[in-house]
């Protein structure tokens, strides 16, 4: 009887484990097929998918089978207008910021100031510092937004590296977005780690500098096999480009007011992250500098109100379409009908962004997440694979690069405890935890529609350039993760 009982338990758990991977990978396959060979738009595919995994999801008990279906249908459409309420204000004011700064030539006017710092030859790391720095307070898809029209005024500039650019920015921009507070999925990591923030913060700029500097070199050779021209993308005509391009410097808008609507963000969004640190760490002794604490507090709630990334770039915005005003001689009439192609564009991001959201909710609630606790724990393996493994497969199953850093983490936290028992410092999961958030970017990724469609690139050459670059990033800091636990252990 107690073999029996035990084999049928055993079953239980095989089928337990085995059902959401096999909701992954239906809805996965599914998605594949309707986007390459059912040639459907990637919002219906995803949304699609979503629903396929919530019906193969078990009913709850006592439900019906069209209560059941019922029910799917309205979580991922409660999960898609929860997405689209993260992201919509961001994309669509950053859209409007990467319109003027175009149309303005402010990008062009940037960019003529990084090809005379840095030179022609060194654009591309130019564009790979700029997405390196300015994701660490901003969230990576407001800095592809404002660095993506740069990467289009220097490609016409230069009449070549279009591809080397996008994945410069992107690729530096992936990899702070992922190991470097205050961005907020680094920032739970190290909480849920119980590591130093400063530890953390100078930890992920150290480990990052060699991953970045791999996707550069990599970047140049994908460049050199698959160069891409720059294309039309509504909002974005390639003749106006063309004409900017074309005009003296003394034309352009000056260099210190066309970087400040990118910069500005950037800034009260980093200090508002410092404020809400020195406040949740009770930090007396910078408080003081600041005339004491009442005086501190009531501080703080300003620059929270102009750090909140929603205000912050709004400021930017009404910055970027001053210049276009000025610079273009408009009328307000003119500038609203400027918008609408920019926002027709952030419109259909917002929806194959949200619609990715529903994908990765649902295969979340398929319960991914456990199985991959379940199985890990049968086996003996390095913390550190086991950590960056863990967050890879969460990441390549639902998308979102924030939800496997906090669900990687969360399980490593539990397996892991106060680190007592570990060879080296909590650190070096922190850093796998990060890279492995980083792998794989795919078709329910957001972050890999925004490149395609930003970009003008097609599907297939966004596969093979962008999901490559960021796999070959996400191996690289694993690789380099786990041999300097081995030379620095720091325990």
């Amino acid at each position: 009887m107690d073999l029996i009982l035990a084999a049928a338990e055993s079953n239980i758990a095989e089928v337990s484990v085995g059902r959401p991977f096999f909701i992954l990978g239906v809805s996965i396959a599914f998605i594949i097929f309707a986007i390459t060979y059912l040639r459907l738009h990637a919002f219906i595919a995803l949304i699609l998918a979503a629903m396929i995994a919530g019906w193969m999801i078990p009913p709850a008990e006592g439900q019906g089978l069209f209560q059941h279906f019922v029910k799917t249908v309205d979580l991922v459409g409660t999960n898609f207008g929860g997405t689209a309420g993260k992201v919509g204000l961001v994309i669509a004011l950053a859209s409007i910021v990467g319109m003027a700064l175009l149309k303005s030539g402010a990008a062009d006017m940037i960019v003529r100031r990084f090809m005379k710092i840095f030179g022609e030859k060194n654009a591309g790391f130019a564009m790979l510092v700029s997405g390196f720095f300015l994701s660490i307070p901003v969230f990576f898809d407001t800095v592809f937004f404002l660095l993506v029209p740069l990467a289009r005024a220097l490609s016409l500039r230069t009449g070549k590296n279009f591809m080397l650019y996008v994945l410069a920015i992107g690729g530096g921009g992936a990899i702070t977005h992922s190991i470097v507070p205050p961005t907020p999925g680094p920032l739970l990591v190290g909480e849920l780690l119980s590591i130093d923030l400063g530890s953390v913060i100078i930890a992920g700029l150290i480990a990052g500098i060699l991953p970045a500097i791999g996707a550069l070199y990599l970047g140049k050779w994908i460049d050199g096999k698959m160069p891409v021209p720059v294309r039309e993308t509504p909002g974005s005509s390639l003749a106006e480009l063309n004409d900017i391009v074309s005009m003296k410097d003394e034309d352009l808008p000056p260099f210190w007011l066309s970087v400040l609507p990118v910069i500005l963000p950037a800034i009260l969004i980093a200090t508002a992250s410092f404020f809400s640190m020195v406040v949740d760490k009770n930090l007396t002794g910078i408080m003081t500098l600041f005339g004491g604490e009442s005086s501190f507090n009531a501080l703080n709630q300003f620059i929270a109100f102009l750090g909140n990334k929603v205000i912050a770039l709004m400021i930017g915005a009404f910055i970027a379409v001053f210049i276009y005003i000025k610079q273009a001689k408009l009328s307000l009439n003119s500038i609203r009908d400027e918008c609408g192609p920019a926002l027709e564009t952030a419109g259909l991001i917002i929806l194959i962004t949200s619609a990715g959201g529903s994908f990765g909710a649902m295969i979340r609630e398929s319960g991914v997440g456990p199985a991959i606790e379940q199985l890990g724990s049968q086996f003996g393996i390095n913390y550190i694979f086991l950590a960056w493994a863990v967050t890879a497969i969460i990441r390549i199953a639902q998308g979102s690069a924030t939800v496997a850093m906090i669900t990687g983490a969360g399980l490593m936290a539990a397996v892991i405890g106060d680190g007592s028992g570990l060879e080296y410092h909590k650190l070096y999961i922190f850093l796998a935890v990060g890279f492995g958030s980083i792998t794989l970017s795919w078709m329910n990724d957001s972050g890999f529609w925004i490149v395609c469609k930003l970009s003008g690139f097609t599907e297939k050459e966004t596969l093979k350039s962008w999901t490559v670059l960021l796999t070959f990033i996400a191996v690289v800091g694993l690789i380099e993760t786990y041999i300097i636990s081995k030379i620095l252990p720091l325990v």
